[in-house]
Parts: C-alpha cells; structure tokens; sequence
C-alpha cells in the first residue's frame, strides 16, 4: 500500500509470538500496518522437553528488524504473544539466547507426575485465572516441571520472564514484568487481588519475578551492540509489550468505545469483557479471568473454534463464501454439530472429544463449511452470553473471511448491536497504539461494519439455537442421546 512520509512518523516495529507463527511488522503510529514478515514458530523435539527454537528466531527477528528499518523510520520497538509462553533466563541475553532452560511447547504432553504434583499449588480459580488447561499450558505449571527436573539449573537462573518481556529483555537488556501477560491463564498472578498466587512463594520463586512496568513504558533504548552488530536503528526505543488478545482490546479501547464485548476468531474463540462481574466467572465452562493492559480484571471465554471448524469443515473447505440459503436448508433438515470435537471441553463441560453430527450429514464441501459457520456462531453466541451485558459486540479475526459468520451472530444476537471489523491485524495494531498511549488527543481511528439486515435468517436461526443449546448442555450433563452417534469424520 502507498503511505505518504508524514504517516509513517513515529513508525513501529511490532513483533507478534504466536504458537504456529512469528510476524514482524511495520505499523504506522495511528495502527496502519505497513508491512509484515512471517516465519514459523519451529519446535525442536527434546531432551528435555519439546521446545521453541529460540536461538534461531532471535537471528532471524534482529536481521529482519535491521531490514525493516531499511524501508521505515522505526522509531519504537514492542513485543507481543500468546499467553502460554515464558522463558526462565540467565543474566546475559546474548548466552544462548539468553535462556537459561529450553521454553517449554505448551502442547507438549505433560509427565503424569508432574500433572499430579502441580494441582495441589495451583491454588484458587481467582489465583489461576482458569480452569487447568490442556499439556503444558499455564506458565506456573512449566516453572514447576523446570524446577523439578533441574532444580539447579532454576536456582542458577535470574528471570523468569513472560514471552513479549523476554523479547524486550533481548533488546534493551531490562526486565520487567507485566499486568495483561501475566494475567493471561499463567497461574502466577491474582488479577482480582493483584498479587502473585500463593504457588509463587511457595516454591520461591519471587526473585526470578523482576518489578513491574506498564506494557506501554520505555523499558530503554536497543542496547549499543545489539544495534551495531545487526544495523538496528540508534536510538529505537523499546517498550514492555503484553498479551496478544489483552492488546486487541486495547486496541478498541484506544478507539474510544468503551462498554463492548469484543470476540476474536482463530484457533481460539475469546471473548473480553470490562463488565464481567467476577463472580459471573465460571471456570467449567471455558471461562477466565485475565487483565487488561491497565491491569484492571477482563472477563473472559474462550473455546477453541478454529479446530472446531476444521472438524466440522475438513481440512480443506472451498474457499466460496457460504449462501444463506445453504444454511437455511440445513436448519431445515435439522443437522446439527454438537459440541465438542476437540480436546478442550469449551463452554460444555465433560464434551470434549465427543463432537457429533446429528441428523442428516451434509452432503457437499459448501454444506460442510456452512454447518461450521453455523456451529461457530452458536459458540460465538453462548461466549458473549456467558460474559453478560453489554449493548455493543465487535467481532474480529478469520471467521470474518465469510460474511455469513457475522450474519449468523446478529441473527443470534437480536437484542445486541453486532459490529465486525475485518482488519485481520488487530494485535499489531493495539499494540503499535501503545507507543502513543496518554499521549493521543484524538481516538484512534476504526472502521466498523453492519453485518446488515438478518430478518430473513432470524426466525429460522433462533428456533434452532434454541434447540441447539437445550441438546448441547444436556450432552454434558445426562450422555449423549442416540441421535448423537453419527461421528463427523
């Protein structure tokens, strides 16, 4: 895209972890994303565990940030990432990549002894934030299997730290810590309390916890030899960085909305919410207790819609986009994906690995992809409704490729205004927004969309969610009926 100089002042380099890719971005200071590098996130197999190939990422983030700073005036650098990843570190970020332990894959399998020696630790849903979660998720949970197996190697090290303040660490040198990673599901913060959970002394871990910073403060410059061995720009400032989807919210946030629900799509379905009353949360059914980048408690669900429609869809559904009428006519003939296909339970406690097709299956590619659609939406629909009020619902992220997707929610939703933005770079975004953060007198700017007129799929789509969500909470509860048996493979 063609941007004029004077928008890409205050440009900034933003590096987005996810589990299964790396993105390194250009985005401009009002969240305008400029450019994109990509790699895959590469897991090595162990001993002692499987494990993120840290050395190798770190060669390839500093020459393209280099690059990158070749084509824009970078001027901020920040980190973001998914909330299951931390790095136990020594004291030099240049020794092996600075780590001092291997990061753990969080869906690497666990030992049973150290599933069983955890749980007692854990402590309380307000200190863990979720339920126990599958493998090796939970940071806490993955300091203890490091503790256990190398104790030494543990009381050698010097920080612990989160996955976006281990790269801000590799760059400026300074560790800190930080409200919305922490709050993601690590099991190391009490956001209710704003504490660390009780495990953290328990196991002494409260050195290896550096102070604390916002994730928009200027934890330094690049440090001099880092800039000079890899050409990085003089001078680029380094920020804390946060949680991917906690900078996501911000991002609307920053655009000056302020009672919403927000619900992004990928791999995961989360849902955020400001209003959330804490004792609404319910950690049997997919729900959390995160932080915003303020640290203030954040409402959330999540379920794993994204391989919940490649279950329902296959591996390779036809790129058209689904007709309504497809849809109509399988809410017509009753078909119906229940829940849950894969092995994270979501919002129906006890379902997972026991998704079903009841009725008659769909019969083409394109009815296997609407089936998924509608599915998704219902899923969609149960976590805006387990997270409570609030007129407003932005939906964002790849379920918004097909159109249908938000007119299912609306159709769902009818006592809601249902908005959708189909800028797939919100994570970037919200966090590029941080380098302007108290400083900003204007909203940032955001472009929603209507999904538009629904009365035609309204009547037809609340009858059957109805349905729907009477069958599937009685599959958790009672067993599966016979009409349940068909497996969708």
């Amino acid at each position: 895209m063609s941007v004029a100089a004077d928008d890409e002042a205050g440009t900034v380099a933003v590096l987005d972890v996810g589990k299964t890719n790396v993105k390194l971005n250009a985005v401009s200071a009002n969240g305008v994303v400029l450019e994109t590098l990509s790699v895959a996130n590469s897991v090595l197999p162990g001993p002692p565990w499987r494990h993120h190939d840290l050395a190798s990422l770190g060669e390839w983030v500093l020459s393209n940030l280099a690059a990158l700073g070749n084509r824009h005036p970078l001027q901020t650098f920040v980190a973001a990432g998914h909330g299951s990843g931390g790095v136990l570190v020594g004291d030099d970020p240049d020794a092996a990549a600075g780590v001092a332990l291997p990061m753990i894959d969080y869906e690497q399998p666990l030992p049973e002894a150290i599933r069983q020696g955890y749980a007692p630790l854990a402590g309380s849903f307000f200190d863990r934030g979720s339920a126990m979660m599958h493998s090796a998720t939970h940071q806490a949970r993955q300091l203890y299997w490091m503790q256990e197996y190398a104790p030494d190697a543990v009381a050698r090290a010097r920080w612990y730290l989160g996955l976006p303040q281990y790269w801000a660490w590799r760059l400026s040198g300074v560790a800190a810590s930080e409200a919305s990673f922490l709050g993601a599901q690590s099991h190391l913060w009490n956001v209710a309390e704003h504490r660390f959970a009780p495990i953290v002394a328990a196991r002494g871990w409260q050195r290896l916890m550096p102070d604390f910073a916002d994730a928009w403060q200027v934890l330094g410059p690049v440090r001099p030899e880092l800039a000079h061995r890899y050409g990085l720009p003089k001078g680029l400032r380094v920020l804390t960085g946060g949680h991917d989807s906690s900078l996501n919210h911000y991002r609307y946030h920053a655009a000056g909305l302020g009672d919403f629900i927000v619900v992004s799509t990928g791999t995961w379905i989360v849902g955020f919410s400001g209003r959330t009353p804490l004792g609404r949360l319910d950690e049997h059914r997919g729900m959390t207790l995160n932080s915003d980048v303020f640290g203030n408690p954040l409402g959330g669900v999540l379920t794993m819609g994204g391989r919940e429609f490649s279950h329902v869809a296959g591996t390779a559904p036809p790129a058209a986009q689904v007709p309504d009428d497809v849809v109509l006519g399988l809410i017509a003939k009753r078909t119906t994906a229940l829940p849950s296909f894969g092995d994270d339970d979501g919002l129906f406690p006890g379902s997972a690995g026991r998704g079903r097709i009841s009725g008659p299956p769909p019969e083409t590619p394109i009815e296997r992809k609407g089936l998924a659609l509608i599915y998704c939406a219902l899923l969609t629909a149960e976590c805006i409704e387990a997270l409570g009020q609030g007129p407003l619902v932005v939906l964002d992220g790849s379920f918004l490729r097909d159109p249908l997707y938000a007119r299912l929610v609306a159709a769902l939703m009818p006592n809601r205004r249902v908005r959708y933005n189909l800028d797939a770079n919100g994570v970037a975004s919200g966090a590029a927004l941080l380098a302007s953060q108290g400083q900003r007198q204007d909203p940032a700017p955001l472009s929603l969309a209507d999904p538009g007129d629904v009365s035609h799929l309204s009547p037809a789509v609340a009858v059957y969610a109805s349905q729907w969500r009477a069958r599937a909470r009685a599959g958790h509860n009672n067993g599966f009926s016979r009409d349940f048996e068909r497996t969708y493979r």
